[in-house]
Parts: structure tokens; sequence; C-alpha cells
């Protein structure tokens, strides 16, 4: 089953948000990674979730699809501010505590809401990201494929709608992985699929530029739920390198890795993904 959008309030701004499933089943929240909305969880991957007994959430956070929008530039909020609306939307839909799931920046969060709201958390999997706290400096930076592309991409100009997205399709490409090929219709699909129902595209800028918040209360070592590190072997933004560090931060974490995985929700790695997420510790 799959409910439609509601809007939750949280901190002042106003969050869109979307269920799969049973109320009564155990609850999955899903936070997705820097400049991208709910959309970046794909429908059937949360409709597989869900049909395994789970009740998944998918939100859109401030900045991304149609949530509020500031003013490109100039985001009021944190990541705190970024955590603290995750617990929001758990509000909104009544739950006390939820496996929470994070991919890339959205990874970052998970990690603050077990340190932040440990009450509210139970169990933690975050997928192609990298420790929040305690980073280790020498691990290893973005492939050079990423760090060319980024550079080419500083001069964009984020009110221009067309080249963002040419800029996030080629994106899309750089973080894929050697596993499988990278489909750039499929990409470029839900790239004009998730512009068209932003607010402000040009606020996505806002994301890169919020600010980090205050330290979190405790390290990493003190998370004492399930704590599942899932990361591919050829993630080009995160080497796999960060997995392993995160993995090992954590007490009794679990490490799932990908083989030839990019830094991506690929749907032919959706199987081992949610075979992840479904297992009896999750």
């Amino acid at each position: 089953m799959t409910n439609s959008e509601k809007t939750i309030q949280a901190n002042g701004a106003e969050l869109c948000a979307q269920a799969f499933g049973d109320p009564t089943d155990p609850a999955v929240l899903l936070i997705m990674g820097q400049m991208a909305s709910m959309l970046w969880w794909p429908e059937e991957f949360c409709e597989r979730l869900a049909a395994s007994g789970r009740f998944v959430i998918r939100y859109d956070s401030r900045d991304t699809g149609r949530s509020t929008a500031y003013e490109p530039g100039a985001p009021p909020y944190t990541a705190d501010d970024l955590t603290d609306d995750a617990v929001a939307v758990l509000d909104g839909y009544g739950i006390d505590r939820a496996h929470v799931v994070g991919f890339s920046g959205g990874g970052a969060l998970a990690q603050l809401l077990a340190l932040r709201h440990p009450a509210r958390v139970a169990a933690v999997t975050a997928i192609s990201t990298t420790a929040v706290v305690e980073h280790d400096e020498a691990l290893p930076g973005p492939k050079p494929a990423y760090v060319e592309h980024a550079k080419a991409s500083e001069g964009l100009d984020w009110s221009d709608t067309g080249a963002l997205a040419d800029v996030l399709v080629r994106e899309s490409h750089v973080l894929a992985g050697t596993r499988h090929p990278h489909d750039e219709e499929a990409a470029r699909d839900l790239v004009a699929r998730d512009l068209e129902r932003t607010r402000n595209p040009a606020s996505l800028l806002n994301h890169v530029l919020a600010g980090e918040g205050e330290r979190p209360p405790g390290r990493l070592a003190d998370i004492a739920v399930p704590f599942t590190v899932i990361h591919g072997t050829a993630d080009p933004l995160f080497p796999y390198e960060h997995g392993v560090a995160l993995a090992r931060a954590v007490p009794g974490a679990t490490l799932v890795a990908i083989e030839g995985g990019g830094h991506e929700l690929h749907k032919g790695d959706w199987d081992q993904i949610l075979a992840a997420l479904t297992q009896p510790s999750a």
C-alpha cells in the first residue's frame, strides 16, 4: 500500500513525506543525501522493503522536493536542524522508534540521530557514507574523475535548471560503480522528475553550504543499537576504506560490501541491500 504524501511541520519548516506499508509494522525511516529529494529512494525500492513487513517512510529534506526552500546561498539551518527534522517526521507519523537508514549525507544524519536522539533509533544502516565524528583524515579522498567533475561544475549557474540537470546527470555517471553500466536515460528521467517537483532548484546548493552544527554528544562507539554499513567497493566519492573505518568505529557493526558498487542505489544491487536491511538484527 502506498500512502499519499503529507506535510509535516518541523522546527519552522514544512517537510513533504510519504509512507509505504502497514503502520503497525516496524518503522524504517529513509534519509537521502545532499541535494537529493526522497525520489532518490525509488518507489519500487520502498514498496519492496514494505512488502517485507516494514512501515517505510521517505521524505524531502529542506531545500529539496516539495519541502521548504530558502534563499539560495543562505541556508538558515545546520546539520543539527536536519537531524531534528528526522525526529519531526517520526513524530508526524506517531512513531516512537525506527530503523534509520541513511545514504551518503543521509548516512551522516543517521549517525547524528543515533547520538543525539538515541531513544528514537532502533537500528542504523549507513549506506555509502563516512564517519560523522572521529573522522580519519588519512582516509583516501574522492577519485580523480569525481574531482574533475566537481571542478568543472564550479561555475554552474544554479538558476539555469537545464544546466543543473545536465550536471546532476553527469554526476550520477561519475558516481557509478564498475559492476553495472550507467543508465543515462534512467538518470536523466529521475533528475527531470526531481527538479520538476522541487520548489526552487537553485536552493539545492544550500545543502553544501549548511553548517555542521554543534559537536555530537558522544562518540560512534557509544551507539548501542544494531549498526550496519553498506558500501560499494568502487565508490568514487567515499572510497571503500571509509565504510571499513565506519564499521570499525561502532562496536559490533556489520559491514556489507557491494562488489563493484558505486556511490548509488543501483537497482542491480537492491537484492543485496534489501537483504541487509531486513536481517533479524536490523
